[in-house]
C-alpha cells in the first residue's frame, strides 16, 4: 500500500479527524487552566501607542520631524514581516482590498498600526490561492475520484472562493469575542467612572484608575481605557480622543456615553450629571437583556424536552403497565397448566 492510498482511505481519514477533534478539545479545556500574560502584553503594546502619540505630539509642536532613532524605535513592534510588506506594496493590494472601514473594523479587533493592516490585507490575497493549492493537490492527485479534470479544478476553485471571506470571517469572529467583553464591563466601568467623577477626579485620572480596576473584569476594556488615557493626556481635542474610543469598540452604547462627554464639555455641563443618567440606562439596558434572555429560555428547551425528556418520561411511566398487561397472560397460562 502506498502513500498515497493511505491517505484517501476512509478509516485514515476518519482517524486524522478524530485526532484533530480529540487535541482541540484538550486544547480548549486546558487552555482555561494555563495562566497568561496577556494583560501585560497588551498594556505593554498601549504605552508604545501612548509613546508613540507623545512624540507625534511634541514633534508637531516644534514644528519639526520625529527624530529617526526614536521613531524607529516606536514602530519597531508594530511593523511585519518584510515580505508581507513587499508583497503589500508590488501588487498594491490597499487599492485592491482596503476601504474606508477596514482600518475601523481591524480597531474594533484590537489590531491597531499599520504593520496589522498590512498582515490583514497580505493575508487576504495569500489565503484563496493556499486554499486552492491544497485543493487541487487533494482533487487532482490524492482523490481523483474518476472525476473529469475541469470538474475537480471547478471544485478547487469554489474552495478558493470560500477561502477568500476566511480572513474577514477570522476577523468578524475575534470583533464580536471583543465587543462582547467590553459590553459585559461597560455598565460596571460606568458606575466606577462616576464614583471617581464625583470624588472629585480629573477625567484623565478616572480612566486610569478604572482601567486598572475593571482589567480583572475584561482586558480588553482596560486596553481601551488606557489608551484613552494617553490621548486624554496628548491630543489637542478632548473630543477626539473621545470619539476615537467609540469608533475603536463599536458598540452603541459606549458610542452614547462618548457623545454625552463630548456634549458636556463642549458646552461646559456636569460631566457627573451625564454619567450618572448614562450608568442608569446601561444598568437598565443589562436588566432588559436579561429579561430578553429568560423570556426566550422556554422556546429553546421545548425542542430538547421534546426529543430527550418525553420519550424517558413516558417509558418510565408506561412501561410498568405494558409489563403488567403483557405479562398477565403468560402467567394465567402458567397458572391454567
Amino acid at each position: 500500500m502506498n502513500f498515497v492510498e493511505l491517505l484517501t482511505q476512509r478509516e485514515f481519514l476518519i482517524s486524522v479527524l478524530a485526532a484533530v477533534s480529540a487535541a482541540a478539545v484538550v486544547f480548549t479545556f486546558g487552555s482555561s487552566f494555563i495562566v497568561k500574560s496577556e494583560m501585560r502584553d497588551r498594556i505593554k503594546r498601549v504605552a508604545l501607542e501612548r509613546e508613540k502619540m507623545r512624540a507625534e505630539e511634541m514633534a508637531r509642536l516644534r514644528g519639526g520631524g520625529i527624530a529617526a532613532s526614536d521613531s524607529r524605535g516606536i514602530r519597531r513592534n508594530g511593523e511585519t514581516k518584510t515580505y508581507m510588506k513587499n508583497v503589500v506594496e508590488r501588487f498594491d493590494l490597499k487599492k485592491a482590498f482596503q476601504d474606508d472601514a477596514t482600518v475601523d473594523k481591524l480597531a474594533m479587533a484590537g489590531f491597531r498600526g499599520q504593520g496589522h493592516l498590512t498582515t490583514f490585507l497580505f493575508m487576504r490575497f495569500v489565503t484563496p490561492l493556499v486554499v486552492f493549492a491544497l485543493g487541487a493537490v487533494y482533487l487532482l492527485v490524492l482523490a481523483p475520484g474518476g472525476r473529469p479534470l475541469y470538474l475537480n479544478v471547478t471544485y478547487a476553485v469554489g474552495a478558493a472562493l470560500l477561502g477568500a471571506y476566511l480572513p474577514n470571517l477570522l476577523l468578524k469572529n475575534t470583533t464580536t469575542k471583543r465587543q462582547a467583553s467590553i459590553k459585559r464591563a461597560w455598565p460596571d466601568c460606568l458606575d466606577l467612572m462616576l464614583l471617581c467623577v464625583e470624588a472629585g477626579m480629573s477625567m484623565e485620572h478616572a480612566f486610569k484608575r478604572v482601567a486598572k480596576e475593571i482589567g480583572a473584569q475584561s482586558v480588553e476594556l482596560a486596553e481601551e481605557l488606557t489608551l484613552t488615557t494617553a490621548e486624554l493626556s496628548f491630543l489637542e481635542d478632548r473630543g477626539r480622543a473621545y470619539d476615537n474610543l467609540g469608533r475603536r469598540t463599536g458598540l452603541d452604547g459606549v458610542k452614547s456615553v462618548m457623545t454625552a462627554l463630548i456634549q458636556a464639555d463642549r458646552y461646559g455641563t456636569s460631566v457627573g450629571q451625564a454619567l450618572r443618567v448614562m450608568a442608569e440606562e446601561g444598568r437598565e439596558q443589562r436588566m432588559m437583556e436579561a429579561e430578553k434572555k429568560a423570556a426566550s429560555l422556554p422556546p429553546k428547551l421545548t425542542v430538547p424536552l421534546i426529543l430527550f425528556f418525553l420519550p424517558v418520561l413516558f417509558i418510565v411511566i408506561m412501561a410498568p403497565a405494558m409489563i403488567k398487561v403483557f405479562g398477565s397472560p403468560v402467567s394465567s397460562a402458567m397458572g391454567g397448566g
